[in-house]
Order: C-alpha cells, then sequence, then structure tokens
C-alpha cells in the first residue's frame, strides 16, 4: 500500500446495536445476580424465594423511610460583638436559640430487620426444639460492645457505624458459641448482630447525640442500614 493512503473500517449499525444491548444487559443483570444471591442467603435461613425477595426488597424501599419518634432540644447561646445600643464601646449581645434534633426509626434498617430476627429466633426454637435466647444474648452483648466502640459520631452527618465489623463479630461469635456451622449458630449470629447493631451503634449513642450538629439522627437508616443488611447475609454463609 503507498504512502498517504489510510484505510478506515467503520462499525456497522448492526455492532453498535449489540454493544448498547450488552451494555443494558449487564446493568440489569447485575443488580438480578446480586438480588438473587442475597435472596439465595435469605432462603438458607428458612425463608421461601418469594419471601426471601420479598423481605430484600422491604429492606431495600424500606430504608428510604424514616418514622419519627420524639426530639432532642438543645439550647444554643449565640454572641454577637456588635452593640444593639449604639454606644461607642461594644458590648457582647446574648440571642438565644433552640436547636433540634429529630430522632426517628428507619423502616428498612431498624424495624423490618428486628422482625426479621425474632421470626428466625421463633422458627430456629420451632425447628430444632431448644431456645437460642441464651446464646443469642450472649452475641448480642458482645456484637453491641463493638459496635459502640466501632460507631463514630460525625458532624453534620450523624452516626457512622463500620459496614463489616459487627456482622464479623456476630459470625465469629455465632460460630463459637453454637460450637460450628448450621440454623442455630445462623440465627444465632443474625438475631444478635441486628439487635447488637441497633443497641450498641445506634440507641447507646444517643445521649450524646447534643454534641453534634445534625438535624436529624435515624436509627438503623444512613450510616448504619449497609452494617445491618451484612448482619442479615452473611449469617447464612454459616447456615
Amino acid at each position: 500500500m503507498s504512502d498517504g493512503i489510510r484505510v478506515y473500517t467503520g462499525v456497522g449499525a448492526l455492532s453498535v446495536f449489540a454493544i448498547i444491548l450488552l451494555v443494558i444487559l449487564v446493568i440489569i443483570l447485575i443488580p438480578l445476580i446480586l438480588l438473587g444471591v442475597i435472596g439465595a442467603a435469605f432462603t438458607r435461613l428458612g425463608f421461601s424465594w418469594i419471601a426471601a425477595i420479598a423481605v430484600v426488597f422491604l429492606m431495600l424501599f424500606g430504608s428510604f423511610i424514616n418514622i419519627p419518634v420524639y426530639r432532642v432540644k438543645r439550647d444554643m447561646i449565640r454572641v454577637s460583638p456588635e452593640n444593639p445600643a449604639g454606644f461607642d464601646v461594644p458590648t457582647p449581645f446574648m440571642s438565644q436559640q433552640v436547636w433540634e434534633t429529630l430522632i426517628s426509626v428507619n423502616l428498612g434498617g431498624a424495624v423490618i430487620p428486628v422482625c426479621i430476627a425474632l421470626y428466625l429466633l421463633y422458627q430456629a426454637t420451632l425447628i430444632t426444639g431448644s431456645s437460642l435466647l441464651l446464646p443469642t444474648t450472649v452475641c448480642f452483648v458482645i456484637v453491641a460492645g463493638v459496635s459502640f466502640v466501632a460507631t463514630r459520631m460525625i458532624s453534620g452527618y450523624g452516626l457512622k457505624v463500620s459496614l463489616i465489623i459487627p456482622a464479623l463479630t456476630a459470625l465469629l461469635v455465632g460460630l463459637l458459641i453454637s460450637g460450628g456451622t448450621g440454623l442455630s449458630a445462623a440465627v444465632t449470629a443474625c438475631a444478635g448482630g441486628i439487635l447488637g447493631t441497633l443497641i450498641g451503634g445506634n440507641i447507646a449513642h444517643l445521649f450524646r447525640i447534643k454534641e453534634i450538629e445534625i438535624s436529624e439522627v435515624s436509627i438503623g437508616g444512613s450510616g448504619t442500614f449497609g452494617a445491618i443488611f451484612l448482619c442479615c447475609i452473611l449469617p447464612a454463609l454459616i447456615a
């Protein structure tokens, strides 16, 4: 081929359509695969496929719903260097304002997971014939302590619970208390992890909520939902 002559190869309309179709399929299939994996995890905990998918959807959509519970009021005193009386020498001028922090409960990250924990404890008792209340309480106390330490209070954001630490702690405690894998270990880890994360990571920090400037704190909501969700999923690995 002589110099100066270039050959251009274009992409046909069919190839462009195939690429667009592939991208769309990837965008659609990845969430479906993840949903299938999560649904399979819930089925290992004793849910049917329909119930598992319904629970996953309820938790995801419920994470956008916060139920107001009460308001924490705090008195703030602002001091201004300006002199309202018009004198030459500035004197402090104090104006009082009431700041409020709304405490709410997240539907998908608190209400539904607690119902899941109670349901699993009830079902496990029926299946195994023995109560899991004691091992679950032990798991709950340990996870609550770890979650309390692993939670940060961020001004303007709220409570930030460690994403993976509570679930891993619950998983290890469930294995150790139950002496191995199985339904009892999984239910102990799931129920103890959910309750421990909510109590230790959120509720136990509410007495300090006046220390940060935040308009709303959601129990089980932003900063906590991911940790709660993992506490529902990871225990299925040992079921």
